[in-house]
């Protein structure tokens, strides 16, 4: 386990992705959605509590960042053999996808954040960790760069509250680390807040009612640790643990609940779907998902969470897309 907890490291990764076979991006155009039009292509309705596959990414990676803006979806960097600048867009109206403007630092396992149109992508791995921060306009399909974080990290945690981005934990290059450092776009300024309690890298969060929830990721092992901070006391309270340790799971927020998807468990690759309700601070086990992976990630479009991406120790690199639908 402390292998994946690392994997974001040069040499481990081209140790560890050495011996699986067919992860070459080679095979990337047999993977682009069929042509014939986008009307065979429309998205069809989904029960709820179900999981349906949607059309594959053109490109295969894992640890991407995305996010979702304006109705459609923005798959942006990742690794495969290699740090990535790809940005590719998914439009579930027409379960299509295409190419945008690269992103100016090929990276991977950084965060992201929405506020307004625009994606902002900070930290990551790029040649070791980093403190980048880009914003990517997707009303104008151009980049411009901002003032770096503090540290730099990969494989942090983050949330956006109050039109602020909050990046919380991840690795250093000399182990995990529990540092918050909150990014205010309107003065292109860093500032740093209580530090969590549980220093960790490789986890997950999820924002409701103004409440950042850092949740799993891994020391020497994958965790279930949630932990809870509050931007009006600048405090940290601890929450019921998931049931399923992970690290590099991804989540979405639905309905005021936190879905935590994926992830690399003590027994391998997690395909689990577990839900945390913060107003009971409770959890319950939903529908898996087909495809069990860690470094995917993932957004939420008119209440359906996509999967995006990851890898999968027998597959190796993915570039799978699988939406659960709530309603």
């Amino acid at each position: 386990m402390s292998r994946r907890l690392s994997i974001v490291c040069t040499m481990l990764i081209c140790a560890f992705v050495s011996g699986i076979a067919g992860c070459s991006s080679s095979s990337n155009s047999a993977l682009v959605p069929p042509s014939g039009g986008t009307e065979a292509l429309r998205e069809l309705p989904q029960s709820a509590g179900t999981w349906t596959t949607k059309a594959s990414m053109p490109s295969l990676r894992v640890y991407p960042g995305v996010s979702a803006v304006g109705g459609k979806l923005y798959a942006i960097g990742g690794f495969n053999n290699g740090d990535l600048t790809v940005v590719e867009e998914y439009d579930p109206t027409t379960n299509a996808w295409s190419t945008k403007a690269p992103m100016p630092i090929a990276r991977h396992a950084f965060g992201t954040g929405v506020v307004g149109t625009t994606v902002f992508c900070f930290g990551g791995y790029s040649q070791g960790a980093t403190n980048v921060l880009d914003a990517y306009h997707t009303t104008t399909n151009t980049w411009t760069s901002k003032a770096h974080m503090a540290t730099a990290r990969h494989s942090l945690g983050f949330g956006v509250i109050g039109g602020k981005l909050y990046a919380v934990g991840g690795d250093t290059g000399f182990g995990p680390v529990s540092m918050l450092e909150v990014y205010d776009p309107t003065t292109n300024s860093w500032s740093t807040k209580a530090p969590m309690p549980t220093a960790r890298s490789g986890l997950a969060a999820g924002v409701v009612n103004g409440i950042l929830y850092a949740i799993g990721g891994g020391t020497a092992g994958p965790l279930n640790t949630v932990e809870a901070y509050n931007p009006a006391t600048n405090t940290w309270t601890t929450k019921a643990p998931m049931p399923t340790a992970r690290v590099y799971p991804t989540v979405g927020v639905i309905k005021n609940k936190i879905y935590v998807i994926g992830g690399d468990s003590a027994s391998g690759n997690s395909s689990a779907n577990e839900v945390y309700n913060p107003a009971t601070n409770s959890w319950s086990t939903k529908a898996s998902m087909p495809t069990a992976r860690y470094g995917l990630s993932e957004a939420v479009i008119a209440k359906i969470l996509y999967a995006v991406g990851g890898q999968n120790d027998n597959f190796g690199y993915l570039n799978t897309v699988e939406a659960y639908s709530t309603h």
